[in-house]
């Protein structure tokens, strides 16, 4: 117990130092005429040739959807600063989008006349995607595509994430790491995955398993001093172990409490969630 509480403590001591000032050396960003490259990525030759595909993004907007019809990604960028001038490579079955090759040494000041925009479609073709980014607005819908594995790092950020409908293959994992950021998770059942992980620092978040579960499922939640929402729709059976410290719990209607363990009874296949925390507010409904 003891051993886990100084866990809990670094973490919360970790999210606290985001918000100490300390003096360091930043780089001004020079920026120039809105410029928009055009992205397109053809598909393989087959069809069922499943593909890495990495997006790395530092600042600003990142929007991807489906909706490339015989392309693997295709899309625009925009951008003001010429060092954001995104780079393709393409070596199948890997397949790379960096956003260019800015060298930043200490803390960049973004000012308001920073702009820096990717608007990316996605085809069908089965992919393994990961994306890596910064300090960022991330907007995603990616119900309908063919996603065999999801992996996203990001640093504090402003994310809203959507499986309008169900992912057309299984997925095997869907991992996503943040720091101190505001993150919300919709249709996580469509995702069709088989083992989720969800890192957090401080921050809101909302995992809502909404939509079609047509297998069991595990997902790990680990997070620091932050507040949580996880939503389970009717009738969908879930089981949830916590383990943490002061965190306050509201379990909603639905929910049945027997010591650190909350059931969620329903038909069908089971979710089941294995929550850490340091403190914060876990809100199940």
């Amino acid at each position: 117990m003891y051993r886990l509480l100084i866990i809990f403590l670094v973490l919360a001591l970790a999210t606290m130092a985001c918000g100490i000032n300390i003096d360091l050396p930043g780089t001004q960003l020079e920026t120039g005429p809105l410029q928009t490259d055009e992205i397109i990525i053809p598909a393989p030759d087959d069809p069922e040739q499943a593909v890495d595909l990495s997006l790395e993004f530092g600042a600003g907007e990142l929007t991807l959807n489906g909706g490339a019809g015989d392309n693997l990604l295709e899309g625009e960028a925009s951008y003001n600063v010429p060092d954001f001038k995104p780079e393709v490579d393409t070596d199948f079955p890997s397949v790379g989008v960096t956003q260019g090759d800015l060298s930043i040494e200490g803390i960049p000041n973004f000012e308001d006349d920073v702009e820096n925009e990717w608007n990316l479609l996605l085809g069908e073709t089965p992919v393994s995607l990961e994306i890596d980014a910064g300090a960022y607005r991330g907007n995603y819908e990616l119900g309908g595509l063919s996603l065999l594995n999801l992996d996203i790092t990001d640093g504090a950020s402003e994310v809203d994430l959507e499986f309008s409908s169900p992912n057309l293959v299984e997925m095997n994992n869907f991992s996503y790491a943040t720091g101190a950021s505001d993150v919300t998770l919709r249709g996580l059942a469509n995702a069709n995955f088989e083992d989720m992980t969800f890192r957090s620092g401080a921050g809101n978040y909302e995992l809502n398993f909404s939509g079609e579960l047509v297998r069991d499922a595990n997902v790990n939640i680990e997070s620091g001093i932050s507040t949580i929402q996880i939503i389970i729709p009717d009738g969908v059976s879930a089981v949830l172990d916590f383990e943490g410290g002061l965190t306050n719990i509201d379990a909603g209607e639905g929910w049945v409490e027997e010591g650190d363990t909350y059931t969620h009874a329903g038909d069908g296949p089971t979710i089941t969630i294995n929550v850490t925390m340091g403190a914060g507010s876990l809100e199940l409904n």
